[in-house]
């Protein structure tokens, strides 16, 4: 669920620790899959083919690719209204670490739940955030995926008064 109103760079350094929040559900279904895998160029037949998938895969489904799953992270993040409101700009600054610990199906709902785990003053108004990401699916106890991300943001600047 989105914050009603986003934290400010020093109320955000007081929630490291804490889960920043939990997305809405999204659908990751066979056109979505498709379009990543057309982007790509992994059109591996576990993901693009369902009656192959159906007949041959253990999960008796297509699934979508992991680095879809990862890529979700971004938009849900956005959605969450967790970035502070006078960012300026954010950037992906890297991956500490992932794990994909069980597929997600196509026409899964998934969803993200995001504790900051750190941030750390990089220089004037510039902020390096380490969040955990655990993607659930809907309906599933196991987790499809933790991801801990980096982010760079850069807080706006004050114009000064003429």
């Amino acid at each position: 669920m989105p914050r009603e109103v986003p934290p400010t760079f020093e109320e955000l350094r007081g929630l490291v620790g804490q889960e920043l929040g939990v997305s809405d559900w999204t659908t990751v279904d066979q056109h979505r899959i498709d379009q990543f895998a057309e982007c790509t160029g992994d059109r591996q037949w576990i993901h693009v083919d369902p009656e192959q998938a159906r007949r041959r895969s253990p999960f008796r489904s297509t699934i979508a690719h992991g680095y879809l799953t990862l890529s979700l992270i971004g938009s849900l993040i956005q959605e969450m209204n967790i970035l502070p409101e006078n960012t300026q700009a954010a950037f992906n600054y890297g991956l500490d670490q992932v794990r994909f610990m069980s597929p997600v199906m196509s026409g899964a709902r998934v969803r993200i739940r995001t504790t900051l785990l750190s941030m750390e003053d990089k220089g004037p108004g510039q902020y390096l955030l380490k969040a955990r990401n655990i993607m659930e699916v809907e309906g599933e106890v196991k987790t499809a995926m933790v991801a801990d991300t980096l982010v760079m943001l850069y807080e706006r600047r004050r114009q000064r008064e003429a």
